[in-house]
């Protein structure tokens, strides 16, 4: 049996790099919220004992693709656990929408959506802070995506607090252009010390991202980005990016703004979800 589970990306409504710990990992304060776009998996289970990617990202190999890398993970933890798991196999589809390095989560999702998905369709019976605990191994945005709620993420961005922030609608765009994470946290002109606030300050102020000037600086296409659409909407860098978003009040006024869009320009538009899409699923 083929089953197919959704995979969405998500926005950092902000991000604030608060402090650096002498492990080299940045401290942060960031508002995650899912969008209703996404990557879509497929999850044929057998008896087999085989992970297979039945078709593998271009130019990531088989052991890095965190979808793999998920699967395996959780055998492993299953087979430790004596939950019977040692000869189930799996053969798992992607298709694949949300960019590389462009900020939206499309790895942490795929990472995420795996281990829900499996730890279902091998009947592991994991909690889903079992699952993420074992995502937070795979990467740091990986448990948001495992609980699957909209959230302040803090400490490396695995001390989440839900919070219902308002599900707009925005325009997503991408400038052609991928930017590993590890360009922007070491970059020395990178704002580390901004002063941590609680939630009703955070969720009160203005909306930024510390990255956004390194990414500008570094990258001129996330530049021109903002620049031409600062000029129709408020509009912010996601993540590390590449991508950015601009916010809107309706699809209609995010739509209308598509339209004007130039050709070099790769834009989607997509509303804000406070509960995940993958969970919105399955509890249909």
């Amino acid at each position: 049996m083929m089953h197919h589970w959704p995979s969405p990306g998500k926005l950092n409504l902000f991000l604030y790099i608060t402090g650096q710990r002498d492990d080299g990992y940045h401290c942060l304060q960031t508002l995650f919220q899912f969008i209703d776009y996404g990557d879509a998996l497929t999850f044929t289970v057998d008896q087999n004992n085989y992970i297979t990617l039945q078709n593998a990202i271009d130019n990531v190999a088989c052991e890095e693709n965190l979808i793999f890398r998920a699967a395996s993970l959780l055998k492993h933890h299953a087979v430790d656990d004596g939950k019977g798991a040692a000869n189930l196999g799996v053969t798992i589809g992607i298709d694949k929408k949300l960019p590389m390095g462009g900020g939206l989560g499309g790895g942490s999702s795929n990472a995420a959506t795996t281990l829900i998905a499996l730890n279902q369709l091998w009947s592991l019976d994991y909690s889903p802070q079992q699952l993420a605990e074992f995502g937070l191994t795979l990467g740091a945005d990986v448990p948001i995506f495992i609980h699957g709620h909209a959230a302040l993420a803090e400490g490396i961005g695995e001390q989440l607090t839900p919070v219902a922030p308002a599900e707009k609608w925005y325009l997503i765009a991408h400038p052609g252009v991928s930017i590993p994470t590890p360009v922007i946290f070491n970059d020395p002109d990178l704002t580390r010390d901004t002063a941590v606030r609680n939630i009703t300050a955070l969720m009160d102020s203005p909306w930024s991202n510390d990255c956004e000037a390194i990414a500008r600086k570094r990258f001129r296409k996330v530049d021109e980005l903002l620049n031409w659409l600062l000029e129709y909407a408020p509009s912010r860098l996601t993540g590390t990016g590449a991508c950015v978003f601009a916010e809107f009040d309706s699809e209609a006024a995010a739509r209308q703004v598509l339209t004007l869009t130039p050709s070099w320009m790769t834009c989607f538009v997509a509303k804000g979800a406070n509960i995940s899409p993958l969970h919105r699923q399955m509890l249909e």
